[in-house]
């Protein structure tokens, strides 16, 4: 996927950074360098209170920086809070009007942002000696914050590191209250399902420079007890399959739950990017036919659920396309997106909202025999990796 602005260094502090100096330059970004290049670019800014609240809210790329934005029931963006550093996934409280924004792997800060009035109200880093993976998810109340979080090598070697959940208490700042061992390598997605805390450990990111000469992944799933850590299941992928990096997850609400991939080979091989996870952690591949597998040239960057949790839909910016399959596995359809890979259920039943890096939004429906765009919306900003729907 085309990502502006790679270039821009990452904060090097670690901790909780939610410090006068940070919010007064969070501020400063906020209201003056972002605010004139969204304004330059037709995206609206959150300026102040009575502000119509989000439908769905994303990162993206906005003017020479990067924001977390809002969109409305029309699709239309709005800034929520500006940020120095790109961000990855976003999450929204399901108590109140704060979200949080992860930076992107290797991420070392996290902002917290008021969704209806606007602007960072808190930031904090990972755990002494880690990155952040770029994902974080509330606890179903919102009293706490779960962070995937990767051992960082203090050698400078290239490999992946252990992984680590960190339970972070929302009222205490976000400081860290437990953690406990990912079960593997390379975290990067998790999420609460049923009565589960599900775990994507990534292994081997593909084209990461752990990635150069490697064949394997080591990647993998675990269920954990969101209240110890204790490991409950555990998914491995069959060794045809090993070359996958499973990175991104959706639930359906009632405890089923999905996981999608993206492969360290690029050898033309229609493998499945899709799996149904097991209560005991087993994965189960969603089939299709192998040009459509194809098709998504071994990379999905989001998946989601549609609100009836009948249809899960995966986006790949590298082939262009939204596909969808029905929650049985049997694969349905795709529509076409030029580097989108922000995606999020829509509002009514199969019905999805997806995002690109060209600035375009589409509303996409879903029915057991065929998919289509039922609506589209151009001149956003550049969206980034992932959206999430708000309420």
């Amino acid at each position: 996927m085309r990502r502006p602005f790679d270039h821009l260094p990452a904060p090097g502090r670690r901790g909780f950074l939610a410090s006068a100096g940070a919010l007064l330059a969070a501020a400063a970004l906020e209201g003056a360098g972002l605010s004139g290049a969204a304004r330059a670019a037709g995206v609206a800014t959150a300026d102040g209170a009575g502000v119509a609240g989000a439908s769905w809210i994303a990162t993206a790329g906005v003017g020479e920086a990067f924001a977390a934005v809002g969109l409305d029931p029309a699709m239309a963006a709005q800034v929520r809070a500006g940020s120095a550093v790109r961000l990855h996934g976003i999450e929204a409280s399901p108590s109140g009007p704060l979200a949080v924004a992860v930076g992107r792997r290797p991420g070392h800060i996290a902002f917290v942002f008021h969704m209806e009035r606007g602007g960072v109200v808190a930031s904090f880093g990972p755990g002494e000696g880690r990155v952040f993976s770029g994902h974080g998810r509330f606890s179903a109340d919102g009293r706490h914050l779960l962070t995937n979080e990767i051992e960082r090598p203090q050698d400078g070697t290239h490999h992946m590191g252990r992984g680590v959940v960190a339970l972070r208490a929302v009222a205490d700042g976000f400081a860290i209250a437990a953690e406990w061992p990912s079960g593997g390598d390379g975290p990067h997605d998790l999420m609460l399902s049923g009565s589960a805390l599900v775990v994507a450990n990534g292994g081997i990111e593909p084209h990461t420079p752990e990635a150069r000469d490697a064949e394997v992944t080591g990647s993998g799933i675990t269920l954990l007890d969101p209240a110890t850590g204790t490991m409950r299941g555990e998914g491995r992928l069959a060794p045809d399959l090993a070359s996958l990096s499973l990175r991104h997850l959706s639930r359906d609400g009632r405890g089923g739950t999905v996981v999608a991939a993206q492969d360290l080979l690029a050898d033309g091989v229609a493998r499945p990017l899709l799996f149904r996870i097991g209560a005991d952690g087993v994965l189960t591949p969603f089939d299709g036919p192998e040009a459509e597998l194809r098709a998504l040239r071994g990379y999905v960057g989001s998946v989601a659920f549609d609100p009836s949790g009948a249809f899960v839909a995966c986006a790949s910016p590298r082939g262009g396309r939204v596909a969808i399959w029905q929650a049985d596995g049997r694969y349905v359809g795709a529509v076409p997106l030029m580097d989108g890979c922000g995606l999020a259920p829509g509002r009514d039943a199969g019905t999805f909202v997806a995002a690109s890096g060209y600035g375009e939004v589409i509303a996409i429906s879903a029915g057991p025999q065929e998919v289509g765009i039922i609506a589209r919306r151009t001149g956003g900003p550049r969206f980034d990796n992932h959206m999430a729907r708000v309420g």
